[in-house]
């Protein structure tokens, strides 16, 4: 599984809703689309814990918007891990801890970060469209990468960064 590149795991032993409709039980998922579903997982894992770390770097101005996330986060990995479940895979465990491919150390570094994470989420899960025909997968795949997308595109807005966004959201 290929960790995703905003946070990486130390190897130690934004406003929308995220869709919960998964179905209790399910077809086992193609190896290829397990992979990538595995793989997103790994950045919901990551995202999540980078909201935790830049929370302590930025201003209270921005506790909303990184609340949001971080719920947002955590509600897109629970949908992921019950998808996993429901084919009857075993969905991967969150690192203890994860390392950013920079310090973190004031509030330029924690929005590039966070960023990130953001486009990490939104490329494991473009993967994930890429690999499946599945609706309900395809359907998850396209609600997060969209999420994501516009979660990245308001962190760069507050970050002054343009452009704003990608022309093709979710493209490594």
């Amino acid at each position: 599984m290929t960790q995703p590149t905003g946070a990486q795991p130390t190897g130690d032993p934004s406003t929308q809703p995220v869709s919960t409709s998964v179905p209790p039980s399910r077809a086992p998922l193609a190896q290829d689309t397990l992979a990538a579903v595995q793989a997103a997982l790994g950045a919901e894992h990551a995202a999540a814990w980078v909201y935790g770390l830049v929370s302590a770097f930025l201003p209270a101005s921005f506790d909303k918007p990184i609340g949001d996330g971080a719920q947002a986060h955590r509600a897109q990995r629970d949908t992921t891990e019950r998808l996993l479940g429901a084919s009857g895979a075993t969905p991967a465990p969150a690192e203890p801890a994860y390392l950013p491919p920079k310090p973190v150390t004031n509030q330029a570094s924690a929005l590039e970060l966070v960023i990130g994470a953001e486009q990490d989420c939104a490329v494991a899960w473009r993967a994930v469209l890429e690999r499946t025909d599945d609706a309900d997968v395809r359907t998850t795949a396209a609600l997060a990468l969209t999420e994501s997308a516009v979660r990245a595109t308001r962190w760069r807005k507050a970050a002054g960064i343009t452009p704003l966004t990608p022309a093709l959201p979710g493209q490594p």
